[in-house]
């Protein structure tokens, strides 16, 4: 690990990732665009269950699981979290049981939804579905169900949303420094990270990282949530608790959080005709695959950017491709024609 990010070191991770993940040209997009150019970082794959940027957080999440003597990990997210997949990949990667809260929060009516993609590898790795109403409140939901098994006897550990806490925001901090690695054994310079920002972690975990190692690169978050303001706040406090858990000089600079908005469309999760026109551009222009929650938006994101005139033709963009092609599948209806 680079000098600025030591202390990570020394902090406990289960070793869950295909690491380092590949950083790859997009030259057909790029030059479609007439824009930057554009690199992916394919952190769809990481490998666990079918990858995604969550087994990062997962790595430092799950170590503290085992270290609280752990036998069962609680989680919470849609009916397609590509979290709560990953986290269930990860319980039975490591002989832990695995709980999931989840949430009908999604006004999406596909006839696949609830059938197939995530959920579905939820039930294949073994995990206990528990399905609410959308305004259930998860946290809540969590808790009580943590409670009835600490009275059956067992030791669960409460995993947030998206594994977005100053723990799981680890996980970027330490892409970061696998990210500025690449670019520098190939004399790349950086000017932007852009990828879909939505429960924070991800972003928070990059924004301190690069604040620390080269505060010259913008992360860009792409607002996929709805609640842009909610979001930034989250990042800037989760990026400000990485910032001192790593035990960096002062104060984490706010400022360098950057969430743009415009692109979630009218909610989490429901398609978009920008989303649907990035999804299917990218795959057959580079045969690379995005999902419409997540990825799918961040890169309808970064063609509107590039449309605005955010970057100098000569700039070097990375696009951090966070997975959930599963969710391709339960939304098989929007992307068709």
């Amino acid at each position: 690990m680079t000098a600025a990010l030591a202390a990570l070191d020394a902090i406990e991770r289960r070793p869950l990732a295909h690491l380092p993940t590949p950083l790859e040209p997009l030259a057909r997009l790029s030059a479609a665009l007439e824009g930057p150019q554009i690199l992916v970082k394919r952190d769809d794959c990481t490998g666990l269950g079918l990858g995604g940027n969550k087994t990062r957080k997962l790595e430092f999440l799950m170590a503290d699981a085992q270290a609280q003597r752990a036998d069962t990990v609680i989680t919470t997210g849609g009916v397609q979290s590509n979290h709560v997949r990953q986290t269930a990949a990860a319980a039975a990667r490591l002989g832990l049981a695995c709980e999931l809260v989840l949430t009908r929060v999604v006004p999406w009516g596909g006839a696949d939804y609830e059938l197939s993609g995530n959920i579905q590898l939820d039930r294949l790795f073994g995990a206990r579905i528990h399905l609410h109403d959308g305004d259930t409140n998860r946290t809540a939901a969590m808790e009580a169900l943590g409670e009835s098994l600490q009275r059956a006897g067992r030791t669960p550990y409460l995993i947030p949303t998206g594994g977005s806490n100053a723990i799981g925001a680890l996980g970027y901090a330490a892409a970061a420094a696998e990210l500025a690695g690449q670019a520098r054994e190939r004399n790349v310079k950086i000017a932007a990270v852009v990828h879909a920002s939505s429960s924070g972690g991800t972003q928070a975990g990059l924004s301190a990282g690069f604040a620390a190692l080269d505060p010259a690169v913008r992360v860009i978050g792409i607002d996929v949530d709805a609640h842009p303001a909610a979001v930034a706040a989250e990042v800037r406090r989760l990026a400000a608790e990485v910032w001192t858990r790593l035990a960096l000089p002062g104060d984490f600079p706010a400022d360098k959080v950057i969430l743009e908005a415009g692109y979630a469309g009218e909610a989490y999760g429901l398609p978009t005709a920008e989303m649907k026109t990035a999804v299917q551009r990218t795959a057959q222009l580079e045969g690379l695959l995005l999902d419409p929650v997540y990825s799918g938006k961040a890169m309808a994101g970064l063609f509107g950017l590039i449309e605005a005139g955010a970057f100098r033709p000569d700039d070097t963009v990375v696009f951090l491709h966070t997975g959930g092609t599963p969710a391709l599948f339960p939304y098989r209806e929007a992307l068709e024609d």
